[in-house]
């Protein structure tokens, strides 16, 4: 397939732009940053025909949908939205040294999606739960806010880092936003991500109540994206209301996104209606 071959070549096209911005945060040069940009932008081209292509190839060979309904597909879209994210982050703050922690997570997503076990890249027919239009609002959704939170996840780690070497002159420390930008954007994407979280959570309700007639089951996927939706509730009730900033609120940041990881991955080893290797979204 196609799509397969052009997804493989972005995985390494979204490799090279992180090492671009590594390198141009290391040795504070103008080109390699701007090359990273490029070529960030080139792999988000590429990752869009890659999912445009899967999408026409399903209907070529009579199983035609929207490819977001196994594992591949799903990883495919969350390295697309990662990037998308990111390009406008970075266009609205004028700092490229978050893309050396964002287009990482980027290529991580794909090149698990080839090389991760029990993945399979072949186009599967959809069983009969899964053609519906909410599945399509559904995953949309939740991966944006995957997208979201997974950038929020550098930005705490790198506020993390970060913390109390304003006052160097000199150093990759001070190459990176400043303490008060890292924690806004932090606040920003985890405000972001957590609006769309509970659209997927309610679009996940409506496309349960229409295929297995109960809005909420208490299956697996649906607890632990319940479990997430809390942690990044208290995050921003802690932060809105008892006036929490900083390195609370990254910590916070890392521990959502790691509820976020096993909402995607760590379920799937459990039984459920929602399992990928059951072919479920």
């Amino acid at each position: 397939m196609y799509n397969s071959l052009i997804l493989s070549i972005v995985t390494f096209v979204y490799g090279l732009a992180g090492f671009l911005y590594l390198a141009a945060w290391v040795f504070k040069k103008p080109t390699p940053a701007k090359l990273a940009t490029w070529t960030a932008a080139v792999g988000l081209v590429g990752n869009t025909a890659g999912i445009i292509v899967r999408w026409i190839e399903s209907y070529g060979i009579g199983y035609g949908h929207a490819p977001l309904s196994n594992l591949y597909e799903s990883l495919t879209f969350f390295a697309w939205v990662i990037t998308l994210l990111y390009l406008v982050i970075e266009k609205r703050l004028g700092n490229k040294t978050l893309g050396a922690v964002t287009m990482p997570l980027a290529f991580l997503a794909l090149a698990y999606a080839s090389l991760g076990p029990n993945i399979s890249e072949r186009i599967q027919p959809l069983i009969p739960a899964l053609k519906s239009n909410w599945l399509i609002a559904h995953v949309i959704t939740c991966f944006i806010s995957y997208a979201a939170f997974a950038i929020a996840f550098g930005v705490g780690i790198i506020y993390l880092v970060k913390e109390g070497s304003d006052s160097r002159s000199e150093g990759l420390l001070s190459r990176l936003p400043k303490v008060e930008i890292l924690d806004e954007l932090n606040h920003q994407l985890v405000l972001f991500g957590f609006l769309f979280l509970s659209a997927g959570i309610i679009t996940g309700s409506v496309w349960a109540n229409s295929a297995w007639g109960r809005y909420w089951g208490w299956d697996p996927k649906e607890t632990w994206s319940l479990i997430t939706w809390f942690v990044y509730a208290a995050l921003l009730h802690a932060r809105l209301v008892r006036g929490w900033y900083g390195k609370r609120i990254a910590i916070m940041s890392v521990v959502g996104f790691v509820a976020v990881l096993f909402t995607y991955f760590g379920v799937n080893l459990l039984p459920g209606l929602h399992s990928y290797g059951a072919g479920s979204g």
